[in-house]
């Protein structure tokens, strides 16, 4: 059995590792929301148009999506120190390449390269966590990943929004550069390899048919929003991409030694686990991207005043996040997942109820309470997932959890957009923010029955744990 025991485990001092990676994550993961506020001044700059300025954005999201799957192979494939320095080092070249860019391709090209390095870090964070913790602490110790995960996006538009408005955009990567660097400093002296390597053959066929795959899935959903679902991109797209994906699950399923081992759905709570997980975060990353646009469009606000909406609701899920790992540790996911999910189905009811006078206030107070919730539930159902895979499993699984989580958000918006721009089309005898108001309403009101769905699952939790108990806690053991 791979992984590393409990006791060698100790050998080391985490607290170093733990700060190095939840660093890293930080600014990587901030940078997938931190250029949404300076959009018009980067089109006003390079003279571009909205669709293609969105590149910026979604090139950052795709090729994240696309590398997520593959570092389940490079995790096995080189050590913990190996690929912390290769997927910073990318990341800070990403970062320098756009900060400087005198045109839009060499600014999309720079993003792109910072998103290959951030795709590599957020699994490797997860798998370094659950290989150095115990079991009884993992909750705790996921509670912080949850807090980077949902914390450094959900704050990227406000501190760029007012950044933007003092200096240039090129500040936001200048910024982030010289904290990656010091990352990358203080990992030469601090971080050691704590993941163990299989050495597993590269294929690939399968890295062509991933690519491919999530690639062209996730740029479908992305393009649904914009130019719609009839659009001979988008069907071309999903065609594609969902072809290139049956045959890469078919591969794997017949490899000895699969790039991405889709065999961990066969442990009960890991297969439901995910499925909340996917509903919360999409639940999250739609209200992100609704109530903006509700404000901007409805209220005549700027960016920065529609992101300090969304501040508080951020912070609460940066205070949320740890303290939901402890209680996981003691009470188990299941109590979470209810209380966290029955939050999000009764804040989200005002939501569908808004109107083009609702009160600033009142929309905060339900933005903060409703993410309180879902970062009661992310990353301690996602740990609950994780905790019955065999170490063995673990890159698997975290680059699993992480893909559909991409995967569903890509979806979720773009599902939302479509709800809400034919609302808002057939929204007869209103006016212009009447029909804008009444498509949000309806995005806001599928929002309200996934997350009814998420709590009737959240319910089979602990039945499903109390399966597969007895086997997960023997894997865990003969791991360790």
């Amino acid at each position: 059995m791979s992984g590393i025991s409990e006791e060698s485990s100790l050998e080391f001092k985490r607290a170093p590792i733990v700060a190095l990676l939840l660093t890293g994550g930080f600014v990587t993961i901030l940078n997938q929301t931190l250029l949404i506020t300076a959009l018009p001044s980067i089109m006003r700059e390079f003279h571009i148009s909205a669709s293609t300025v969105q590149w910026i954005t979604t090139g950052f999201m795709l090729t994240n999506g696309v590398m997520i799957p593959i570092t389940a192979f490079l995790l096995r494939r080189f050590t913990t120190r190996q690929l912390f320095f290769a997927a910073m080092s990318i990341f800070s070249i990403g970062a320098l390449i756009a900060g400087t860019a005198n045109m839009f391709p060499v600014l999309l090209l720079g993003r792109i390269v910072q998103a290959c390095g951030a795709g590599i870090m957020m699994p490797l964070m997860q798998t370094v966590f659950l290989t150095i913790f115990p079991r009884e602490k993992r909750g705790a110790a996921m509670g912080m990943v949850g807090l980077v995960i949902s914390f450094a996006p959900a704050i990227g538009p406000t501190f760029a929004g007012w950044l933007v408005d003092q200096y240039s955009w090129r500040i936001l990567f200048f910024i982030v550069l010289p904290i990656a660097l010091l990352d990358l400093v203080f990992a030469f002296f601090y971080l050691k390899n704590v993941t163990k390597r299989t050495f597993p053959k590269i294929d690939v066929l399968s890295i062509v048919l991933s690519s491919l795959g999530f690639g062209g899935v996730l740029y479908g959903f992305s393009s649904a929003g914009a130019s719609g679902w009839s659009s001979a991109e988008v069907e071309l797209s999903l065609i594609i991409g969902g072809a290139a994906l049956i045959c890469f699950i078919w591969r794997q399923l017949r490899l000895e030694e699969p790039m991405l081992e889709f065999r961990v759905f066969q442990y009960g709570i890991f297969k439901l686990t995910t499925m909340i997980n996917v509903i919360a975060f999409s639940s999250a990353i739609g209200a992100e991207m609704l109530l903006p646009i509700y404000m901007q469009s409805t209220r005549g606000t700027s960016a920065f005043e529609s992101g300090l909406l969304l501040l508080p609701g951020a912070i609460a899920m940066g205070i949320m996040s740890p303290i939901a790992g402890r209680i996981f540790d003691t009470y188990g996911a299941r109590p979470l997942a209810t209380i966290g999910m029955s939050i999000v189905v009764v804040t989200t009811i005002p939501l569908w109820l808004l109107s083009a006078h609702t009160s600033f206030i009142f929309i905060c107070v339900m933005y903060t309470v409703r993410m309180a919730g879902v970062s009661m539930l992310l990353m301690p159902v996602n740990t609950a997932g994780l905790n019955e895979l065999p170490l063995h499993l673990l890159p698997h699984g975290t680059a699993m959890t992480n893909t559909m989580r991409q995967v569903g958000a890509s979806i979720g918006t773009a599902l939302l957009v479509t709800i809400m721009t034919n609302g808002a089309a057939h929204a007869e005898g209103k006016t212009m923010n009447e029909a804008l108001v009444h498509g949000i309403n309806l995005a806001f009101l599928v929002c309200e029955a996934f997350a009814v769905l998420g709590l009737g699952l959240s319910f089979y939790i602990k039945r499903a744990q109390s399966k597969k108990q007895p086997a997960e806690t023997a894997s865990v053991k003969g791991a360790g």
